[in-house]
């Protein structure tokens, strides 16, 4: 953020400071599938296919969504820096994994919403544990939400009452699907547990023991056992908010990763903890469900689960690669 002079950093700083505060964005399973190569005035975000989980991500949806979630992390960190972005998404059909050429395009008036998503990435969290809530997440909170994503070219449908059922459905049949398939359970071992490295994967103290609730969550566990008491809830009051686009093509899987990261600062912000739902994208046919539950033509792109936390302690942050590693300075 600018200094108390009022001040803002150079452009060179902002940008190293924005690609910084990026690794904090949500990934699938927290592989943090992205690398930002900074040449003079631009930052250039590229889609790490080291990091693309094979069995559940043939064509590199989530990969690249999870990078439009570091995209808009960066976009926040800027504006709340004092500094406009300029975004040129997929600039080059030659070069897929370039998926961002990221800019200052001049000064930017810092405004309360900026400061607020910028506290909101440090502060979010992905809490898996079902929801103890006694009330509702307020119709304006709701309002909000749906704001959010439709600013990054994205949208929500909310999962209405009537169609809680066929969410559950959704979820129960990936997570049969997926408990048998060899290849995802090898990937999950490989991602979860700290067996992949200390800075990245699914760390076991957010593992959550599978307990009732109106819709299954993934389970993490597999051999191993829960670290994270679930505590008393039952998600009576979650929100199950589907991430929609008009289109399928990768810039609107990019939109989409932008568009999660914007609801979940601001849902973060309102005091709402969340979660993601990628399984019930994952496997086609419960992705094909869920698209029947849009109010019109669309493409499911992830599923976010929101509630008001009322358990004693917020669960641990998700460990996070050394910047040296997701970024390439040059000159």
């Amino acid at each position: 953020m600018a200094d108390v002079s009022g001040a803002p950093p150079d452009e060179a700083t902002a940008l190293r400071a924005a690609a910084m505060e990026a690794g904090r964005a949500p990934s699938i399973l927290n592989t943090q599938p992205w690398r930002w190569r900074m040449r003079g005035d631009e930052l250039a975000l590229y889609a790490d296919q080291s990091r693309r989980i094979a069995s559940i991500d043939p064509d590199g949806r989530f990969m690249t969504l999870s990078c439009g979630a570091a995209l808009h992390h960066a976009r926040v960190a800027l504006a709340a820096a004092g500094r406009e972005p300029a975004v040129v998404r997929c600039p080059d059909p030659g070069d897929p994994d370039l998926l961002a050429r990221v800019r200052v395009a001049g000064s930017h008036e810092v405004r309360r919403e900026d400061v607020d998503n910028e506290r909101s990435i440090n502060r979010r969290r992905s809490d898996r544990r079902p929801f103890p809530a006694v009330t509702p997440v307020p119709p304006d909170t709701l309002e909000a939400l749906h704001e959010a994503a439709a600013g990054e070219h994205a949208w929500l449908h909310r999962v209405g009452a009537e169609q809680i059922t066929f969410l559950a459905t959704a979820g129960e049949g990936a997570a049969e699907i997926q408990s048998k398939d060899e290849a995802y359970r090898a990937d999950l071992r490989t991602w979860t547990g700290g067996a992949h490295g200390s800075g990245e994967g699914v760390p076991p103290e957010t593992f959550v023991s599978p307990t009732e609730r109106r819709v299954p969550v993934r389970d993490f566990t597999l051999d191993s056992g829960s670290m994270l008491d679930p505590g008393y809830g039952d998600d009576r009051y979650a929100e199950y908010l589907i991430v929609a686009t008009d289109e399928d093509l990768p810039v609107d899987w990019l939109r989409a990763g932008e568009a999660v990261s914007a609801v979940w600062l601001a849902a973060t912000t309102r005091d709402l903890a969340g979660s993601v739902m990628s399984d019930v994208v994952e496997v086609p046919g419960a992705r094909t469900l869920l698209a029947g539950l849009l109010p019109r033509r669309g493409y499911p792109q992830l599923v976010l689960r929101f509630g008001f936390d009322q358990q004693q302690r917020q669960p641990p942050a998700s460990p996070r690669r050394p910047p040296g590693s997701t970024i390439d300075i040059g000159s």
